[in-house]
């Protein structure tokens, strides 16, 4: 029938069935025939890395129930799977040098080189699949290295991340459609790939040294480069080659610019980043030091940022606002300057409530999500007062140093209180003194909530009643000392509404005085999936066995 169907709609079928992702039925299409295999096997390619063999760690086999309790059966299993991880990414490299029959590689738009790599290391890919895995010109690309075995004898091993790059190259060379490139990527490696990847938009380092030498092939081989993401880059001389790659790549190009982890960059990279302030929206900086901390002054000039992430690595020590006053308000200038902000996320730093209150309060700023962490509940009532304008927020996340004045609670829920479009609020610490007054009165101001986490001091059913009229609720996680009953919970159950479909029920600290039965445990369980298909998970504060003073010194 595939033969009988106009091209036009056999690459609309598969288009389609690449937005699904799905998987098994593009297979089974790409072995129907041949005028279906080219547009199937397009697709398959274009997502293999949301293939159901790719990261082969992360996937559960599936088995039949009988099977499950097999040893025997769960092995055979993992290596079926491994096997298939092998063949898709040797299919992928034989096709890069031109010895298939289908030019798979012309396809693949996103290429993980971790994958690859997590594929070398596998105890299940060593022997007989590597055997099969390095053949038919492949074995010139293996490296392998001596390594220590047991106490008193060594062997060789594949080197996985320099084999994997090796292979990248290969690879590169007939990946003309890729988009997004990530991994363990060596120094040098990048220079060999870039002129062979026109159309390059995205690219994840681990280590920030990859980059080096890049920056201008970027420029002239890759136009529509405008993402960059690196793990780390620890060298000393890190923030000069940052920055040198920064001025290299085309003038306000890049729009996202992420750090996961510490590094060293500073001054001279940030200042490199005006230069792309036109179109930089993301910025996430992670893990900075505390000497650059009050460089980031130099960023003054990206003010077309809608996504903004800073912390500091390790203690935080640099207080702006204390030490450094006249950066502290040129940043406040910066950040009150980017109109467009919508995602701010604060951790680790000092004078972060203080650098966000006047955000707050810019009329023309409206946050979609805000994230704080580190920071003290009993000195931040100005920020709290401030948080009560953004009424457009519905993400919020506060991680602080709790306050048990009375005022700061009560100062901290009126603001909250306010914030009536929240959908997804989690608190952490600062909800330690929350009462069941507390939580009634938020509840029954946010009544588009979804997703609630928060702390409190002996909570009781008195909430119940409440939390019941939140029809939109599908996720509540109390990681509180509470003192619930099951005839409470049932009757909160029962309340429910369809809005509430699939909720999550999680009571991660009750008081070992008010612990339930197993009995009404599952009859709690039973309920919750038989109403709204839900589920309840509950763990009582400490183990009843063990005495809440034991260990405790004299």
């Amino acid at each position: 029938m595939a033969a009988l169907l106009p091209d036009d709609l056999l690459h609309m079928i598969c288009h389609q069935l690449w937005e699904q992702r799905d998987f098994d039925t593009l297979y089974h299409c790409a072995r129907a025939g041949k005028q279906l295999a080219v547009p199937a096997l397009a697709s398959i390619y274009r997502m293999h890395d949301t293939a159901p063999v790719t990261s082969a760690y992360n996937d559960e086999i599936e088995m039949a129930p009988q099977e499950r309790t097999s040893r025997a059966a769960y092995e055979k299993g993992r290596e079926q799977l491994i096997g298939k991880w092998a063949s898709m990414w040797r299919s992928l490299i034989l096709s890069s040098l031109g010895k298939t029959l289908f030019p798979y590689s012309k396809y693949v738009r996103t290429l993980s080189l971790q994958d690859l790599e997590y594929l070398l290391q596998d105890a299940r890919f060593l022997g007989k699949t590597s055997g099969m895995f390095f053949k038919d010109g492949l074995e010139k690309f293996e490296v392998n290295r001596n390594v220590q075995i047991s106490n008193k004898k060594s062997g060789l091993r594949i080197d996985a991340e320099t084999t994997a790059n090796r292979l990248l190259e290969v690879i590169a060379r007939q990946t003309p459609m890729l988009e997004e490139l990530s991994g363990p990527i060596l120094k040098g490696v990048l220079s060999q790939c870039i002129p062979k990847l026109p159309n390059l938009q995205r690219l994840n380092v681990y280590r920030g040294e990859a980059l080096e030498g890049a920056g201008n092939l970027i420029r002239s081989h890759c136009p529509l480069f405008k993402a960059l993401q690196f793990y780390g880059w620890q060298k000393d001389d890190a923030d000069q080659h940052f920055a040198a790659f920064l001025n290299d790549i085309r003038p306000q190009s890049l729009e996202s610019f992420e750090i996961f982890s510490v590094s060293q960059i500073g001054a001279e990279s940030f200042l490199a980043l005006n230069c792309h302030r036109e179109t930089l929206t993301e910025l996430k900086l992670n893990g900075i030091k505390a000497e650059s901390i009050p460089a980031l002054s130099m960023l003054k000039g990206c003010t077309n940022l809608s996504s903004l992430l800073l912390s500091e690595n390790g203690v935080a020590t640099q207080d702006l606002e204390k030490r450094h006053n006249d950066t502290f308000l040129d940043v406040v200038a910066w950040l009150c300057q980017c109109k467009g902000l919508r995602i701010v996320s604060l951790y680790n730093l000092l004078s972060a409530p203080a650098l966000l209150t006047p955000v707050l309060l810019e009329s023309s700023i409206h946050l979609t999500k805000l994230a704080l962490e580190g920071y003290l509940m009993s000195e931040s009532r100005d920020f709290h007062r401030a948080l009560s304008q953004q009424t457009s927020l519905q993400d919020l996340w506060l991680k602080g140093e709790s306050s048990d004045n009375p005022e700061d609670v009560d100062f901290l829920v009126g603001s909250l209180s306010k914030l009536e479009n929240l959908t997804d609020m989690r608190l952490q610490e600062v909800s330690d003194y929350f009462l069941d007054k507390h939580f009634c009165t938020l509840a029954n101001s946010m009544q588009r909530l979804e997703v609630w986490e928060s702390s409190g001091y002996a909570i009781t059913d008195a909430i119940w009643s409440d939390m019941a009229s939140m029809k939109c609720l599908r996720r509540l996680e109390f990681n509180a000392q509470t003192r619930f009953t099951s005839n409470g919970i049932m009757d909160f159950i029962l309340n429910l509404g369809p809005g509430n479909d699939g909720l999550l029920l999680n009571i991660a600290m009750q008081d070992v005085d008010f612990n339930l039965t197993d009995e009404e445990q599952s009859m709690i369980r039973e309920t919750i999936t038989s109403e709204v298909d839900g589920r309840f998970d509950f763990m009582l504060f400490r183990d009843p066995e063990v005495s809440e003073f034991e260990g405790d010194s004299d």
